[in-house]
């Protein structure tokens, strides 16, 4: 039987250099490489030597989009959900929907600036 993971995700945001330092911060990840996309636009992938986010814009962007069109949220797994919620925070984003329900991890969401809903795990 197969066995997998997702390797990364690829999200279109309008600051792809605001949305690094976001992810930086809150999961200790590094810039891994940033280039033109193929299509146009250019990409950043921030992540750890296992996964990553690629961060992709053109000047076509212009965020703002609509929770489950097509995604749902994007879940981001931490050590310490308190640190990662001040991370959030002092980004200047909202969070929300905050749990703590056995046997289930403690999380809260958050949307980043383009509209992207995140929901942020903790099995602390």
């Amino acid at each position: 039987m197969p066995h997998g993971n997702i390797e990364h995700v690829n999200i279109t945001v309008t600051d792809p250099d605001r949305s690094l330092h976001l992810f930086e911060k809150l999961l200790g990840w590094k810039e891994r490489w940033r280039g033109p996309s193929m299509l146009g636009g250019r990409t950043i992938h921030v992540g750890d030597e296992d996964n990553y986010l690629a961060i992709y814009t053109n000047d076509e962007v212009k965020g703002g989009f609509s929770k489950s069109v097509p995604l749902n949220h994007v879940g981001l797994q931490v050590d310490d959900l308190d640190a990662a919620e001040q991370v959030v925070l002092a980004a200047g984003l909202k969070t929300f929907s905050h749990s703590d329900y056995d046997p289930g991890p403690r999380s809260f969401y958050f949307f980043d600036w383009d509209g992207i809903e995140f929901e942020v795990v903790s099995y602390e």
